[in-house]
């Protein structure tokens, strides 16, 4: 009799494969979606983030805004979709690096606003380490 599973050589190793695909569409699904709802998120923001990006020295900062933007979405949504997965992700990565200083600088804040900052530099920081290992998978 034939098992209705995947498990192939008998000892589960099919389900455990089928497990981590579905991890790994599930990973996308997550880290994508997140940067793909941030960068249409900051459509409706873009005053004021312009406003900080200009502050922070950066020129252009409205053209750099929508660059950022753009970025967001098209990556966030190839990851969703398995396209180019790596690449997008490489992208969203030197994003996040330019990014993060940029707007959780702790360093610069005293009190709440420095622990809060410091929350989005260690969230940074963790979203890092699920880039990279969706450019580990290939």
């Amino acid at each position: 009799m034939r098992r209705a599973s995947l498990d192939e050589d008998g000892r589960g190793n099919g389900i455990i494969l089928a497990g981590a695909e579905s991890a790994a569409i599930a990973g996308r699904l997550l880290l994508g979606g997140a940067f793909a709802f941030a960068g249409l998120r900051n459509i409706v923001n873009r005053g004021l983030l312009a406003s900080l990006i200009g502050a922070r020295g950066v020129p252009l900062p409205a053209v750099t805004l929508w660059l950022g933007i753009v970025l967001q979405v098209i990556a966030g949504t190839t990851i969703i979709c398995g396209i180019q997965v790596s690449l997008a992700a490489l992208m969203l990565l030197a994003f996040l690096v330019a990014a993060t200083p940029m707007f959780n600088n702790f360093w610069d804040h005293q009190g709440l606003d420095r622990a809060n900052r410091i929350n989005g530099f260690v969230a940074n920081i963790a979203i890092a380490g699920g880039i990279l290992g969706l450019i580990g998978q290939g």
